[in-house]
């Protein structure tokens, strides 16, 4: 939070910007001091009147990510007739944003993966806002099974887990270098994990073995 009285003589905003790609290409402990100020054309002490600390700023720049990017795979979730394609374009908003950024992933998923002692607070703040999208996917899927897509022995939390991880997965191949036509690839087979919208004992052939797959709907 920038100090009182004297004004700042540079865009905060375009420089939170700037910080958070910084974030994103290298994470809450590869970003160094000099990285950030480097970015944002600003110096330290310039810095630090803006933002208090690197953790502050930090904190800001996943704010700013989640409204500006992460909220593309919110909306494509939320936003869609079906569970079905609700799921289907949130994976392909994820794969999008994994190979937007020339180092590929989300800062949400890549940016502190180590929990050490030193940002153990920046990897609990992480993971509340990972939390908080698995929480999402669930609620959608809920909504999934309540309005007769999903069978209601549809196992929602495991089905929640499973998408979440799927979207992690893609973060992390596209960090070390997937393409983006190979991990759209990975989206026909996740979508393959969906129950029919009828009970198990109904289904014959493929679908059935799908619903009864371990974890993925309850016996």
């Amino acid at each position: 939070m920038a100090q009182r009285g004297r004004p700042l003589s540079f865009d905060r905003q375009a420089a939170l910007e700037r910080a958070m790609d910084v974030f994103w290409r290298k994470g809450f402990e590869g970003a160094q001091l000099v990285d950030l100020t480097m970015a944002m054309g600003i110096s330290p002490p310039s810095f630090y009147a803006a933002f208090g600390s690197k953790k502050e700023a930090f904190y800001e720049a996943v704010e700013l990510y989640i409204r500006v990017v992460g909220s593309k795979s919110a909306k494509a979730l939320n936003g869609a007739a079906s569970v079905r394609d609700g799921l289907r374009s949130m994976l392909e908003a994820t794969v999008g944003t994994a190979t937007s950024n020339p180092s590929g992933g989300c800062l949400l998923v890549l940016g502190a993966v180590n929990h050490l002692p030193g940002n153990e607070e920046v990897w609990t703040y992480l993971k509340k806002t990972r939390t908080d999208t698995l929480a999402m996917i669930r609620a959608r899927i809920q909504r999934g099974v309540d309005e007769g897509e999903l069978p209601s022995e549809t196992d929602v939390g495991v089905l929640a887990q499973y998408f979440l991880g799927i979207t992690q997965s893609i973060s992390f191949q596209a960090r070390d270098g997937a393409s983006r036509a190979s991990l759209k690839r990975l989206i026909a087979p996740a979508l393959a994990a969906l129950p029919q919208g009828r009970p198990a004992s109904q289904q014959t052939g493929t679908s059935a073995q799908i619903a009864a797959a371990p974890g993925l709907a309850r016996p």
